[in-house]
């Protein structure tokens, strides 16, 4: 409602003192606002409207009883507060409305002294415990440490909790760009970690930005928890701004979903998604109406993980593990392949291997589990792979298979005798039969059959074999560096020099396209590296996002080093500002050859002509630079091996910008 000032006139008096404590807080200056005008002030974490008419000053409560309207970017006209959403109207010195008009804001007395204009403000409550408290802490006991996200206006309580978490020092909150980085880099954590991460948005577009950095850890079997504000349940299903049904959106990429409504066992809620994530290695939802994160909980106590999971160090039944033994003590030239689902228990793997002398491959998304320079590593296999690897490949007689997926991408042979270890049964000969289904923990089934081989087997050691293929290749490889069409420094140069340059247990995150399947052929992973990617959804744009999550998992323990091409980095370059606004130690290196070199190659070879995959980038070196990131251009392979080693040991975000030949792969 409005009012005729000409009808009636703004009530003048003064406002009452406050009922319990308060303080006189210095507002304004005397001088600060003019006649007529109204502003808002921050005292603490309140705001107030601050008015200023003939009458003379008034402090009121920001907020208009009718929605909220915020007072104190309204208007004073005829000599009423005029809120600037609905025009309801209120004395600029009490509060007071007309007499039409029911509620009044809070208003408080004012004295204007010499050195300015104070208020007497209540002192501020103790601050409660709530659901958000209770949802975040439980989230913690199950050991997230790390929330990837962006504060707004529906989730605000639920980041009320996290900065609580975050000043006991149990959590740190790291706001992104995006929420796509944020989801990318929870998956990247939990990838690398076995652990969860989490990932924030708010109602509407901020959650659904989430999905696809969601779908990328569903399809890699990262456990991700991701968190979203809503609407108030007052308006939801109405229509209103940014009201979208995320239940329904995230039916799919979630495993698991929880709404926190009133009256929810919000800490068992939490903690059944919490437990469903680590143990299915999956994506869980909760949301959180925007009313319900702040609803008082004094008396909830955050549920934890005891007594609620068991150990995974499973093996099969010792009947079928003695099939394995005599299939494998059967043959000459067995080779072990690794998958990602063997990260964490490469001991006991190669344990196996060095036993029986068997060459060790690995796919894509398992590179560095197994070192190059190792007696037994041959590489990745498959389209990014290494020529030794497919030589044993097709050598082999018995393919044993730890954690892979066999999807069509990795290079693995369906017509090989074939044992396979998962501890996911729907894992078990997925995409089509095999010999030997083995359902256990990768370690422990590996030391198992290990411990049980008999001293008369038949496999050959490869050893020899393996160093005489690797000397093939390393040849070939010298020749390719030597490439030179003056476009650019050659993919082999650049790995070549990367992998001379990165520490021995550095943790590389790689995007998607030819500098990808380059860095799986050419770079020789060495030590205790480990390799994220977009595996199995294949994203652009990963790789900065993912080198985020690994940091949040490594810290300032190991290097974090991420690879993109040009088309990567552009899909999430404003990251470079977060990983410049909290000083994260990555190095970024960009392979820029202006196109999106993977597909012109697949349209060549699909016989399309060549169309809309140039690319007009910025200059990487400045706004790297302007983001707070040092930054070194490369121009030829000479400049490599200087520049990589400056920015990777940085104690700081670095950016090796290499201008690279597009048809020197």
């Amino acid at each position: 409602m409005t009012s005729d000032a000409a009808a009636e006139t703004p009530s003048t008096e003064a406002p009452d003192l406050p009922d319990g404590p308060f303080e006189w807080h210095r507002i304004i200056g005397t001088d600060e606002l003019p006649v007529g005008r109204v502003t808002t002030v921050a005292i603490e974490d309140r705001t107030y409207a601050v008015t200023r008419s003939d009458d003379g000053f008034g402090v009121l409560d920001n907020h208009c009883p009718h929605q909220g309207g915020p007072l104190g970017e309204g208007s004073i006209e005829k000599g009423w507060l005029r809120c600037p959403w609905h025009g309801y109207d209120y004395s600029p010195c009490n509060g007071v409305p007309p007499s039409a008009f029911g509620d009044a804001p809070a208003a408080f007395r004012v004295e204007v002294r010499d050195d300015g204009v104070y208020a007497a403000l209540p002192l501020p409550a103790e601050r409660e415990r709530t659901v958000a408290d209770i949802a975040i802490e439980t989230l913690i006991a199950w050991g997230m440490t790390h929330v990837f996200g962006m504060v707004g206006h529906s989730n605000l309580g639920l980041a009320d909790a996290m900065r609580v978490a975050e000043e006991r020092g149990d959590l740190t909150f790291i706001g992104i760009r995006h929420e796509g980085a944020a989801a990318f880099a929870a998956s990247a954590y939990g990838k690398l970690t076995g652990g969860i991460a989490g990932c924030f948005g708010i109602a509407g577009p901020g959650s659904t930005n989430l999905l696809t950095g969601l779908y990328d850890a569903k399809v890699d079997r990262a456990p991700v928890v991701a968190l979203s504000g809503l609407v108030p349940s007052s308006v939801a299903g109405q229509g209103a701004f940014q009201d979208l049904d995320l239940t329904t959106a995230f039916s799919d990429v979630a495993r698991y979903q929880a709404k926190i409504v009133a009256g929810s066992d919000v800490a068992e809620l939490a903690a059944k998604a919490a437990k469903t994530a680590i143990v299915e290695r999956d994506v869980v939802h909760l949301s959180f109406p925007d009313e319900v994160q702040t609803h008082p909980a004094p008396d909830a106590e955050p549920r934890g993980p005891e007594g609620r999971v068991g150990a995974p160090q499973v093996h099969p039944p010792l009947a079928e593990v003695d099939r394995a033994v005599q299939m494998i003590a059967g043959t000459e030239r067995p080779v072990i392949i690794v998958g990602a689902g063997a990260r964490g228990q490469m001991t006991e793997v190669m344990g196996l291997a060095e036993t029986i002398g068997a060459p060790v491959l690995t796919t894509f998304k398992a590179k560095g589990l197994v070192a190059d320079d190792h007696e037994l590593g041959c590489g990745v296999l498959g389209r990014s792979g290494t020529p030794i690897a497919s030589w044993f490949m097709n050598e082999s007689d018995l393919l044993v298979v730890f954690g892979a997926s066999f999807s069509n991408h990795t290079g693995i042979a369906d017509y090989k005798p074939t044992i396979q270890v998962d501890l996911d049964q729907q894992g078990l000969g997925r995409y089509h039969p095999v010999d030997l289904p083995l359902l256990g923990h990768v370690g422990t089934t590996a030391s198992v059959i290990r411990d049980r081989l008999p001293d008369d087997i038949r496999c050959v050691d490869h050893r020899a074999e393996v160093a005489e293929r690797w000397a093939i290749w390393r040849e070939e490889k010298a020749s390719r560096r030597r490439d030179d069409q003056g476009e650019g420094v050659n993919s082999a140069a650049v790995f070549e020099a990367l992998g001379r340059t990165a520490p021995a247990d550095a943790v590389f995150s790689v995007d998607v396209g030819n500098n990808t399947y380059s860095f799986g052929r050419y770079l020789e992973t060495s030590g205790s590296q480990d390799v994220l990617m977009s595996g199995y959804l294949g994203s652009i744009g990963f790789a900065l996002p993912g080198a985020m999550g690994a940091y949040a998992a490594v810290g300032d323990t190991r290097k974090v080093i991420s690879v993109s091409g040009d088309g990567g980095l552009g899909q999430y370059a404003m990251e470079l500002t977060t990983i410049g606004k909290y000083g994260m130690p990555i190095c970024h290196v960009l392979l820029d050859n202006q196109e999106l070199g993977k597909i012109s190659k697949e349209q060549r070879a699909g016989e399309w002509p060549v169309w809309q995959t140039s690319l007009v980038n910025p200059d990487w070196v400045s706004m790297a630079e302007s983001c707070g990131v040092r930054a070194w251009r490369v121009t030829t392979a000479a400049e490599l091996e200087p520049a990589l080693r400056e920015a990777v040991a940085l104690d700081g975000p670095a950016l090796v910008h290499i201008v690279t030949d597009v048809e020197l792969l």
